[in-house]
């Protein structure tokens, strides 16, 4: 006899009280949500209300700590998988239309371009992802730096990586490339040349190690 039973489902109540405090006090700042009861809890918030949302959750819900901030690049990659193992185009061929499908994760998303961010209620131990989506036209959003002074390094990388502006930052100046660079690294359609001309780490075959049904291999 099969058993069709349906797991229950975890109860969060934690996180559950969370998001219906953050959904019905920031209103339409919230765009959308997704919570994954007992693992984690994700907000996408509208790009002009995310220092709005910052400011909240600091002084309102208490999320004191900033763990980080980055950007994600949706796009998929312009130059298929050229950069990946021959093994991993074998198990997907014939999958390419289904690859090229630009999917924005958890919370969802409306453009190629997201900021996503994370912070911590130190007291419940609680984190919250916060994602926003930037606009193709306006590369641009609001800095948390006046909230979370450690988000200035964060945002610096990601403006020099993706090529997004945070508006009220101190400094964007480059943390890493020289000052005549040009173009955002981390961005899916910009050429890492080097991978097409050199095999990249891990890619390449590799020598197996001498085994016991092969003494003479041993001996050598």
């Amino acid at each position: 006899m099969t058993d069709t039973a349906e797991a229950p489902e975890v109860a969060d109540e934690a996180r559950e009280a969370l998001l219906e405090a953050v959904t019905s006090e920031l209103g339409d700042a919230v765009v959308q949500h997704h919570l994954l009861p007992g693992k984690d809890l994700w907000i996408r918030v509208a790009n002009d209300a995310f220092t709005e949302v910052g400011e909240y959750l600091k002084d309102r819900q208490r999320f004191r700590y900033f763990s980080y901030l980055s950007a994600i690049d949706w796009l998929p990659s312009p130059f298929g998988r050229s950069h990946e193992a021959m093994a991993d185009e074998a198990d997907d061929a014939g999958s390419e239309e289904e690859a090229e499908e630009m999917v924005s994760g958890y919370a969802g998303g409306d453009t190629r371009f997201q900021i996503l961010a994370r912070v911590y209620n130190l007291t419940t131990g609680l984190g919250l992802n916060v994602k926003a989506d930037i606009s193709d036209d306006a590369m641009s959003i609001s800095s948390w730096t006046g909230i979370y002074p450690g988000a200035s390094w964060h945002e610096r990388e990601a403006h020099e990586m993706f090529g997004i502006g945070f508006s009220g930052h101190p400094n964007l100046d480059a943390l890493y490339l020289p000052g005549d660079f040009e173009g955002n690294p981390l961005r899916k359609d910009f050429p890492l040349l080097a991978r097409l001309v050199k095999p990249w780490p891990g890619i390449v075959d590799v020598e197996l190690m001498p085994s016991d049904e092969n003494p003479e291999d041993q001996a050598s």
